[in-house]
């Protein structure tokens, strides 16, 4: 079953990410704002992995001296989807 969602994005440069799942996998990301190749390029990676695998690499991933990152923020959006 397909299930799209938003996720408001906290302390990055991106402002939003839309997230497709089907069931536990995902079928598409894309984040609305930051740096776009960086972006593009996590979205195409994280494609067909489950929540949890993805979760589990993205989680804790800090941009600079920030405390998060786009793959962080999509670690937490993907942690409310479920």
């Amino acid at each position: 079953m397909k299930k799209s969602f938003s996720y408001t994005t906290s302390g990055t440069c991106s402002r939003q990410i839309d997230i497709v799942l089907d069931g536990d996998r995902i079928e598409s990301v894309k984040f609305i704002g930051g740096c776009s190749g960086n972006t593009q390029g996590v979205a195409a990676l994280v494609k067909g992995m489950t929540v949890d695998e993805a979760v589990s690499r993205l989680k804790g991933i800090r941009c600079g001296f920030k405390p998060t990152s786009c793959p962080d923020q999509l670690a937490n959006a993907l942690e409310s989807a479920k």
